[in-house]
């Protein structure tokens, strides 16, 4: 892999003059002529969009005909945070927009799926509204009516897509978690909400195994004595149905008749209209640091903003086909299927991408090419382990189509930023970002009119007033502050469920400054107007009164041959420097005291002394969650004494059986009890 410095300009922006050529600047052009504007950069267009969010989010609607039953009075009645109410009195629905395509494409392939349980499948707009149809029949038989909360413990596959539809369309409450989660994992999310119904598998194939899941869900169900549960057979089809429960065959009324499809068997999708806040999803945190806070997310907000962000800062229109790489519970699976609402196609896949090999026919990279995909949705971890494997994914597939990666979870190193461009497709657009399931969005990214500079994001979208404040509130540039967000966005959380009061809602991003979001990352402004993610700000390092991002050590670890993965842990003393902890996974057969030598010598010539772990230790894996974060916190806290289960859910961690190991090993080398 060829290093690249951080910051090395790798596609300058289109000339202005270009800019029609992407929706984003003919969306543009028509605020210029409406508003009497004139915006020579994208940075104009943002800050105009910022200082006035009404005309703004009012023009959004307007372009993207958002389909109202009743109109609006206001577009947002003040901007008071948190509890800004926006559109009041207007009626929509977030599926209603997704069916709008559907029709239009209704013989078009618009849902490709591969799945190494059950292969190949591909749906047209006509099969997944006969699909939406048949389940919405199922949920309405069943007593469901708007504000009733219905699960989904299913992977991602194309029923789970009808079952969010259906469910949404008819006003109830859609909630996702993936079929890898435990079962103490699923019921501290699902206690919570009290699903009136939950939609199951009997299990699945990951790589070359068999995961059953009835004794799972036997004891999910056990916890869950009001909710009535349907399975879907997938694993296995004659898997038998619970007692109790009934089949999906039943359910969709497919039992004891031919399976074909016949979209004039079914009755038509029924749409509700709700209010724009009426709830459309729970999303979960992570439960990496405590119990998952149940997200709750609007019809209204996830549409709006889904419009704008596929539409404008994706460029996303109907020649695409969208490859999202994600687990159903990941806010990034229901961004992806948002690409149905700029009449997108979008692509599946539930499976090991590593298997059987990272460079096999089940490789994202071979599920794109074999789909056609134009866009690729992934993980930051993912781009880096092809990177430092020595893949070149070019040489093997055609991956001519793709037009753009957009990459999140992590921050996406410099040295990897260069790879992407020359391993997979120099033509393709890059574009890092980092967001968050509190308001499944972006606050930083990039767009079709800026400039990608490796190892840094783009852009802050339209609309989205984000900044890097210091501890007064002051605007940072060239050093990180506090990832803050000074306007508010129709996306952000309606309230969490189960918060009286909104207490926690209100501590977890209003309690550092009043009426502004504060999220928890360092963020830092460059002074080429671009920005950096330098780590989580609860996991900054003090060393000495000198502040250290995480991130910046692992932009210069990330590069380094034979280290698969690294994690830095910082112990706090009454010293001030504290004791610096560097856990290293390295490549097999690695001569570890060399490779110590040279990580210590790499950070002190690249970052500063400062820098130089006290103890370096080496483990078999790195805790991850299954976005690709690393899990600092909760790993330190549990070295210092925790009790495992209270600080994470191991339900959510990648290879979770080498955890006492690691703990072990860090506090021998440290020499705690």
């Amino acid at each position: 892999m060829t290093t690249t410095e951080p910051g090395t300009l790798l596609t300058p922006a289109p000339a202005r003059a270009d800019w029609p050529t992407h929706r984003m600047g003919r969306f543009l052009a028509d605020i210029e002529a409406k508003y009497d504007q004139s915006f020579a950069t994208y940075e104009d267009a943002w800050r105009w969009s910022v200082e006035n969010l009404e005309d703004f989010w009012g023009a959004v609607w307007g372009h993207f005909e958002v389909i109202s039953h009743s109109p609006y009075t206001a577009v947002l009645e003040d901007r008071t945070m948190p509890g800004a109410r926006w559109f009041p009195g207007a009626t929509l629905n977030y599926a209603e927009h997704v069916l709008r395509t559907l029709r239009a494409r209704a013989e078009d392939v618009m849902v490709t799926s591969r799945s190494q349980t059950n292969g190949s499948v591909e749906w047209t707009g006509a099969r997944l509204q006969e699909e939406i149809a048949r389940v919405q029949t199922g949920l309405v038989a069943r007593g469901v009516t708007k504000g009733d909360r219905v699960a989904g413990y299913l992977p991602n596959i194309p029923q789970t897509l009808a079952a969010y539809l259906a469910t949404t369309g008819i006003g109830a409450i859609w909630c996702a978690v993936p079929p890898e989660m435990g079962p103490q994992s699923v019921l501290d999310r699902l206690v919570q909400l009290e699903p009136k119904v939950l939609i199951a598998i009997d299990g699945y194939v990951y790589g070359k195994r068999d995961l059953p899941r009835a004794d799972d869900l036997a004891r999910i169900r056990k916890f869950l004595p009001g909710t009535h549960t349907v399975l879907l057979p997938y694993l296995d089809p004659e898997a038998p149905v619970p007692e109790g429960a009934q089949s999906w065959a039943e359910f969709t009324g497919r039992a004891g008749t031919e399976t074909g499809f016949d979209a004039a068997a079914v009755p038509a999708v029924h749409i509700e209209p709700v209010p724009f806040d009426h709830p459309l999803t729970v999303l979960f945190s992570s439960g990496t640091t405590g119990k998952p806070k149940a997200i709750v997310h609007s019809h209204g907000g996830i549409l709006l903003e889904h419009l704008k962000a596929h539409g404008l800062q994706f460029d996303m229109s109907e020649a695409d086909n969208a490859f999202w790489f994600s687990t159903t519970g990941w806010m990034v699976w229901t961004m992806g299927m948002s690409s149905l609402l700029l009449g997108a196609s979008v692509v599946l896949m539930d499976g090991d991408p590593n298997w059987p090999a990272a460079n096999g026919e089940w490789s994202q990279w071979a599920v794109m090419a074999g789909t056609k995909a134009t866009y690729m949705g992934t993980g930051s971890a993912y781009l880096a382990a092809c990177a430092h494997s020595g893949m070149r994914p070019n040489q093997k597939w055609d991956l001519t189509r793709l037009r753009e990666i957009q990459c999140s979870g992590s921050p996406l190193a410099a040295d990897v930023a260069g790879w992407v461009l020359d391993a997979v497709n120099p033509a393709l657009l890059l574009a890092p970002t980092s967001g968050g399931t509190d308001i499944c969005a972006a606050f930083v990214g990039g767009s079709p009119l800026t400039p990608v500079w490796a190892g840094e994001m783009s852009c802050r979208p339209l609309g989205v007033a984000v900044a890097s404040w210091d501890p007064q509130g002051r605007e940072l540039q060239g050093q990180a502050g506090e990832l803050v967000c000074t306007e508010p966005m129709p996306s952000m959380p309606v309230f969490f469920w189960g918060d009286e009061g909104n207490e926690r809602y209100e501590n977890s991003y209003f309690g550092a400054y009043p009426g502004v979001w504060r999220h928890g990352d360092w963020l830092v402004h460059t002074e080429r107007g671009s920005w950096v993610i330098t780590g989580r700000s609860d996991a900054t390092l003090n060393r000495g009164g000198v502040r250290l991002g995480t991130a910046e050590f692992y932009a210069v670890l990330d590069a380094l041959r034979q280290v698969n993965d690294t994690m830095v842990l910082h112990f706090e003393d009454a010293g001030g420097m504290g004791k610096l902890v560097l856990l290293v996974d390295a490549e097999d057969g690695a001569d570890q005291e060399a490779l110590e030598t040279a990580i210590r010598t790499t950070l002190r010539t690249e970052l500063s002394p400062r820098h130089v772990p006290d103890h370096v230790v080496f483990v078999d894996s790195i805790p991850r969650n299954p976005t690709g974060k690393r899990l600092e916190i909760p790993l330190k806290r549990i070295i210092q004494g925790a009790v495992q289960g209270q600080v994470m859910d191991v339900g959510v961690v990648a290879r979770p059986e080498q955890i006492d190991a690691t703990v072990a090993r860090v506090q021998e080398v440290m020499g705690r009890p």
